[in-house]
């Protein structure tokens, strides 16, 4: 049997379990809105028993564990769609830039917002098919009754040079969008370095409290979370070792081995501007799949890079268009041979200088001695309607319309991705939370039960210790 000091120490080990089960409801409610924490409980088990002459007989209750509640699984799945949304995310930051480069407002399904009429109508006469269609009207101009005048000439010029400035603004405009999508690539590789550093770090602190038995609750949801944190930005492939050790790779590479980081990221210039991610130490170019890298990578060389061509190849058949037609005419005073436009794309087009600060130097006439005759200005005016061969057949207006079109679709498939993986991301966090997160309600309960059992526990242990004083006195 137990006897008085036996059953002593049964109520000093019950109060210990229901103490435990007290603290580790009131660590899950302190916990409620802590992101990535896994509610935890507390498992409880008969303590060792011992032999008396009619059986074995118990000895009280003991703490088997403190688990961790979580679905391996459904954090896989939460850590794979994370990798998606980023890259979607990335993507539709990227082609948002590319829409302000071109200074066209798209709806969130990539045609022309009509519905904001302020912006829209800002936009109308500023963007660039604005000034292509108000560069042909003064052309048109000039071949009205009467309106071969200076007035007109001059407006001709300034209607270029508005042109001009308005390829060279959006060609840098979509540089610098180029330029940030590298600068956030670079920004995303230092969190990534970060986050491995952090991942390696917990996997040693892990080790160490694992080591003598029982699990590292709060520690695992730190890394879990800071994996999810990194599985944003590049995607991943994890083992975990029965140590509780994690081996972290990226595109083939490991780069965490345990406590050790043995490798991290960094982008390089694969040439002409194109920054790519390789390995800092083993400089192994690295092919993503997913993340916000690869989605910065994928919007960089493929949606930018065929605007910012398309554009330079609009500006380039406009200078040449122009060019052939201008050089074919002569000025008022019968003189040839100045070029119109100077530069080969979008960054360099620009007036010539000669006919910038003289616009009778314009050649409109068709004839060095016809003064009336505006037939090369006519020509000017009706090149807006002629198909160029150099833009696949398409008039000048098609073309930039491809180009903001295309733009559209795919900043409409951005938008339409963000969206669904927001409402994936949501579903699967609510499965998370209905399997991981905490009840406010439910561990009141708990919190309850565990301290009505403490409150019989230490009732037992009053009663056994009034038992002891009671047989030591007998004994007086």
């Amino acid at each position: 049997m137990l006897g008085l000091f036996g059953t002593l120490d049964l109520a000093r080990r019950s109060m210990a379990a229901q103490m435990t089960g007290v603290e580790t409801a009131g660590h899950n409610l302190a916990n409620v809105n802590t992101p990535g924490y896994s509610r935890q409980r507390v498992n409880l088990e008969t303590s060792l028993g011992v032999d008396a002459s009619s059986g074995s007989q118990g000895t009280g209750v003991q703490v088997a564990s403190v688990q961790r509640i979580v679905d391996d699984l459904l954090n896989g799945r939460i850590q794979t769609q994370a990798g998606v949304q980023g890259y979607w995310t990335a993507q539709q930051s990227a082609l948002g830039n590319a829409q302000t480069g071109l200074n066209e407002f798209l709806n969130s399904t990539g045609s022309t917002d009509a519905s904001n009429s302020t912006a829209t109508a800002t936009n109308a006469s500023s963007s660039l098919s604005a000034k292509i269609s108000n560069f042909f009207s003064a052309a048109q101009a000039l071949t009205q009754p009467s309106g071969n005048t200076a007035a007109n000439r001059d407006s001709l010029i300034k209607s270029a040079q508005a042109l001009t400035t308005t390829f060279n603004d959006v060609s840098a405009r979509l540089s610098d969008a180029r330029a940030t999508v590298n600068a956030m690539m670079a920004d995303d590789t230092q969190s990534a370095n970060t986050l491995l550093t952090k991942i390696a770090n917990l996997n040693g602190q892990i080790s160490g409290a694992e080591a003598t038995g029982g699990t590292a609750n709060d520690l695992r949801d730190q890394r879990d979370q800071a994996l999810q944190d990194l599985s944003k930005l590049v995607n991943v492939t994890t083992s975990t070792a029965t140590n509780g050790l994690m081996t972290i790779s990226v595109g083939g590479q490991t780069l965490v081995n345990g406590e050790t980081v043995q490798d991290t990221l960094q982008t390089y210039d694969a040439g002409g501007g194109q920054m790519l991610l390789r390995t800092t130490t083993g400089a192994a170019p690295l092919t993503l799949s997913s993340g916000s890298i690869a989605g910065e990578i994928t919007a960089r060389d493929t949606t930018l890079a065929s605007v910012q061509a398309g554009v330079d190849s609009l500006a380039s058949a406009f200078i040449s268009q122009v060019n052939a037609v201008h050089a074919t005419g002569f000025t008022v005073n019968g003189t040839t041979g100045n070029t119109f436009f100077s530069g080969t794309n979008a960054a360099t087009i620009s007036v010539n200088s000669a006919l910038a600060s003289n616009p009778e130097l314009v050649q409109i006439s068709g004839s060095a001695t016809a003064w009336g005759d505006t037939s090369v200005a006519l020509a000017l005016g009706q090149a807006a309607n002629s198909a160029q061969s150099s833009l696949g057949n398409q008039t000048f207006s098609q073309a930039y319309s491809k180009i903001v079109g295309d733009l559209g679709h795919d900043l409409k498939t951005a938008n339409d991705q963000v969206d669904n993986q927001t409402t994936v991301t949501a579903m699967l966090s609510a499965q998370r939370n209905s399997v991981s997160g905490v009840s406010t309600d439910e561990e009141m309960t708990t919190l309850l039960a565990f301290q009505r059992a403490y409150t019989a526990s230490a009732e037992l242990l009053k009663t056994v210790d009034q038992m002891i004083q009671t047989t030591l006195a007998m004994k007086s």
